[in-house]
């Protein structure tokens, strides 16, 4: 049966690409990174339950666990290549398994990305996906670049998936928009790629806006100041939720999957944004210091939880 639904993942999912060599069928799989590139690899594990609301279509479970990898490509300025999946099942559910590789491949064709190998298991569901990228050496994004007097910037609308969320488990009527972006996040890949000559420091917002620019300011040694009134809050959210909560759902609610940069406050910077498609936001500035502020009317009222912490009780 094992066998079975790795036929189903590879029927479904594979996809092709000339750098792969021997992909799935073999203890390894065989792949050619191009000459004078780096290779940028990360990876993220989905739990039920934790990270998937219950009654989550497999569809979008398959999605969101590319999705969430591919944002952490981006981050780094990486063009996405290969994937490596691991999924842990309670049963060997065949329905299952064809609607969650249909919505993987479906992501990964939209980023030209082969599914080159992986595993299945018995246990409680469970998804790993690892994934490979190329960045020319030394033009990868990185945390550890931004300078003081550096703009900070944030693609998108954050805080729409953490409403989302927050709606399920109050079990309210949720906005399909908020939903869609819970479900469904849209890996910044175009972005990232067009920020490698432009962005001093980047990451991807998985834990909460403040407490992933905060791993910017322990990376570079700086601080920064946040504008509470320029963070981007989309209709939506607003629609849903008091404008307090929202902004608290933006600062920490993380599940975002945005791309929070810093760069020379610069039109250029939005431009190149702009014409890939993205939008982008500043929303404050690097400071000297060790910590990120949060300003309302140059009050300080940084929240005391930043964000998502797995191992918190």
């Amino acid at each position: 049966m094992e066998f079975d639904l790795i036929d189903l993942i590879r029927q479904r999912a594979a996809g092709e690409r000339a750098d792969v060599a021997l992909g799935i069928g073999d203890d390894a799989a065989l792949l050619a990174p191009p000459p004078d590139h780096e290779l940028a690899v990360a990876i993220d594990t989905l739990v039920d339950g934790a990270h998937c609301p219950a009654a989550t279509e497999p569809a979008d479970i398959g999605w969101k666990s590319l999705a969430v990898n591919l944002s952490d490509l981006a981050a780094m300025g990486a063009t996405p290549a290969w994937a490596l999946l691991s999924l842990t099942l309670p049963d060997a559910d065949g329905d299952f398994v064809r609607a969650f590789a249909d919505g993987f491949a479906e992501l990964a064709r939209r980023h030209d990305v082969a599914l080159v190998g992986g595993d299945t298991a018995h246990g409680p569901l469970s998804v790993s996906v690892c994934v490979h990228g190329f960045v020319p050496r030394g033009q990868a994004l990185r945390r550890d670049g931004a300078r003081v007097g550096d703009a900070v910037y944030v693609t998108g609308t954050p805080g729409d998936a953490a409403a989302a969320l927050r709606c399920l488990q109050a079990s309210d009527v949720v906005a399909s928009t908020l939903r869609g972006r819970l479900d469904r996040p849209v890996p910044r890949v175009a972005t990232g790629l067009a920020l490698r000559s432009l962005a001093h420091a980047c990451i991807d917002v998985s834990d909460g806006l403040v407490a992933d620019l905060g791993h910017i300011c322990r990376a570079s040694g700086v601080g920064m100041d946040i504008d509470v009134d320029r963070l981007p809050l989309s209709d939506a959210l607003m629609e849903q939720v008091d404008a307090a909560t929202a902004r608290k759902l933006a600062l920490g609610g993380g599940d975002d999957y945005e791309l929070c940069f810093t760069a020379p406050r610069d039109d250029r910077v939005l431009q190149a944004v702009a014409r890939v498609g993205g939008n982008a936001t500043c929303i404050g500035a690097v400071i000297a210091g060790s910590t990120v502020r949060v300003l309302d009317h140059g009050n300080d009222i940084t929240p005391s939880r930043h964000g998502w912490e797995h191992f918190s009780a």
